[in-house]
């Protein structure tokens, strides 16, 4: 009742439109193609994110434009260079990573300094191969103002320079371990480190790799305890639960300093 209070009162000192008001007692925004979920962030802490594959770069304009403005933080992914240049004529205020093939505006949140102590996520990626995924997740977690550091190219074919940077991958709080091909590093990974692990599998293989399927399985079936899989390419989901995880150490953290 009174954040409906509230509403009403900015819209009566010409704070806030019609339209605005109605968006913000449905919680949702009505486009031509598509309805915005606008309180999704008020219910999980983090606002909704557009899947660009599939849509056109009209499509992805129109959403930007209707978001000007009423979010600090906007995430669209699975965008491809070509949409992405079109969309950034009509947006030039949006930025682009041709790696994580995303799109997005982080207003005060993205590139946020944090200090030493804030928990961080490692993103782990088994060949360049799979760089594009682990982009996605390193993205995703710098615009929503987590702390990550990454780690490429250090899969099991060359198991020596996992144990390289192993020292470091065990200082962070939460890892994601990113593979294709038979998706042996998130069940090596897990059994040398005492961290909540998301195991992401790719697409990246050869034929009987069945486009990530063969991973997928692989991950699913890993006998080493505490891997979470998500999803096929499914960088974000990872970086999306990761980032979950951290919110709570932080929420017990400040629970305990107060």
């Amino acid at each position: 009742m009174r954040e409906l209070e509230e509403i009403l009162m900015k819209y009566k000192e010409g704070r806030k439109t019609l339209d605005d008001v109605k968006t913000d007692i449905l919680g949702f925004q009505k486009m031509q193609d598509t309805v915005f979920d606008t309180n999704r962030e008020e219910r999980t802490g983090f606002p909704e994110v557009v899947y660009g594959l599939g849509k056109t770069a009209e499509q992805i304009s129109e959403i930007a434009a209707h978001r000007k403005g009423k979010t600090l933080r906007l995430l669209i992914t699975r965008v491809d260079p070509e949409k992405a240049r079109s969309v950034l004529v009509d947006h030039p205020d949006l930025n682009y990573d041709e790696r994580a093939e995303a799109l997005w505006h982080s207003e005060g949140v993205d590139g946020i300094e944090r200090n030493a102590d804030y928990p961080s996520i490692a993103v782990v990626c088994a060949g360049t191969s799979d760089v594009k995924v682990a982009a996605e997740a390193a993205r995703t977690i710098n615009i929503f103002g987590g702390k990550c550091t990454e780690f490429y190219d250090v899969g099991v074919a060359g198991i020596h320079r996992l144990f390289h940077v192993l020292p470091e991958i065990k200082k962070a709080k939460v890892v994601i371990a990113i593979a294709g091909m038979e998706g042996a590093l998130p069940s090596v990974l897990a059994g040398l480190i005492e961290r909540p692990l998301i195991a992401v599998p790719t697409s990246q293989g050869y034929g009987a790799g069945f486009s990530g399927v063969t991973p997928l399985l692989s991950m699913l079936t890993a006998c080493a305890p505490g891997i979470s899989v998500v999803n096929i390419d499914n960088g974000f989901g990872a970086a999306y639960q990761a980032l979950s995880i951290v919110r709570l150490i932080e929420e017990e953290r400040e629970k305990n300093e107060s």
